[in-house]
């Protein structure tokens, strides 16, 4: 299938929420850029999302869509309210004139977006949430090559756009790098480090919690590395947990940085061992040395880095992703071991970390 597209001068890019989506749909912004370069580029994002893409050389800027406000005059039945804020976002929208639309979330809400933008050529992937002729163009999200981030490639090969850029690269910011290292000095931190990333909202993505404490003791006491349980605010209660099942000192900062930062030590760090979450995605979007741990979820088994590994043990009901049918056991992520964590742990530090 082939798309024809042009050459866009105005270009929106909605994925407006969902961390190690939008990581690992970034490359397709140099890829963007690089074929058209006089384009205007922006991205459609939820506010929480915003920071993270504000510093991108090949984005011109990123629309903040105001969803939870929406929602909120929504539940509180404010409708004219709520039509006259649609109808603001809307000119915010057409004032970028944007001739292509790529909704890379695939949602009803997401192409809404996309339709509101007035943009002649919108182009999204297919769902099981009907597309009501919000689109122009629907499309599959491609063979499944399992490599990190194929289906945003496969949506601009379809489009004929040129080949990605070599290298690996999510622009941080001098700034946020400053910050993090700042954060990490205040931890007593000067040496090398492995970030934890066991955090993620859904429990059949999570790892047993003593054996992180396992491996951090290992990574510490065998490697000599500084250990730290990064993540939000709300995992704090679990790490304090794995951190009490530790023999030695283990660093917890979840809620002590913001995303940025967060990142920021993730692309600092000597490895990042990690669970299907944003953390563990941005370090395999920066070619850092990094493990993945893969169970009930399995968003791709190859990266563009040379010093990464994913783990995963598939069973007949893998990847079960949001419907899990073995009664809350998830055998797919007790099937990883401490030890083959371990033995990629020394090989990926080993070759130079």
């Amino acid at each position: 299938m082939r798309i024809q597209c042009g050459r866009p001068e105005s270009i929106l890019v909605i994925r407006p929420s969902a961390i190690g989506d939008i990581v690992m749909a970034s490359p397709m912004l140099p890829r963007l850029r690089g074929a058209f370069p006089q384009a205007r580029i922006h991205w459609v994002a939820e506010p929480a999302m915003a920071d993270l893409l504000a510093h991108h050389p090949d984005l011109d800027g990123v629309i903040v869509w105001p969803k939870q406000e929406w929602n909120r005059l929504i539940k509180k039945g404010r409708f004219p309210a709520l039509i006259r804020k649609v109808r603001a976002f809307r000119e915010e929208l057409a004032s970028k004139r944007p001739d292509l639309v790529l909704d890379i979330q695939g949602l009803l809400r997401s192409r809404f977006l996309a339709r509101l933008s007035g943009a002649p050529l919108r182009v999204g992937f297919r769902s099981k949430e009907p597309p009501l002729g919000l689109m122009t163009h629907i499309i599959d999200r491609g063979p499944s090559t399992k490599h990190i981030g194929s289906e945003y490639h496969y949506i601009l090969d379809v489009l004929g756009v040129g080949p990605a850029r070599p290298g690996c690269a999510f622009p941080i910011g001098e700034s946020a790098m400053e910050r993090a290292r700042n954060l990490l000095e205040r931890e007593n931190m000067r040496g090398p480090y492995c970030v934890l990333a066991p955090f993620t909202t859904r429990p059949q993505k999570h790892w047993l919690e003593d054996r992180w404490a396992r491996v951090a003791d290992i990574l510490r006491d065998d490697l000599g590395l500084e250990v730290i349980l990064l993540g939000g605010p709300a995992d704090r209660p679990s790490a304090k947990r794995i951190q009490s099942l530790c023999s030695g000192r283990v660093h917890v900062m979840c809620g002590k940085s913001n995303l940025l930062e967060s990142f920021a030590i993730v692309t600092g760090a000597s490895l990042t061992i990690g669970v299907d979450t944003g953390l563990t995605h941005m370090a395999m979007v920066q070619c850092r040395p990094a493990i993945a741990l893969f169970g009930a979820t399995c968003p791709y088994l190859f990266t563009d880095g040379t010093r990464s590994r994913v783990l995963y043990h598939p069973l007949a009901c893998s990847p079960c992703k949001r419907s899990p049918v073995c009664g809350s056991s998830y055998p797919c992520m007790r099937s990883i071991t401490v030890e083959e964590v371990v033995e990629n742990a020394k090989e990926l530090v080993g070759s130079g970390g």
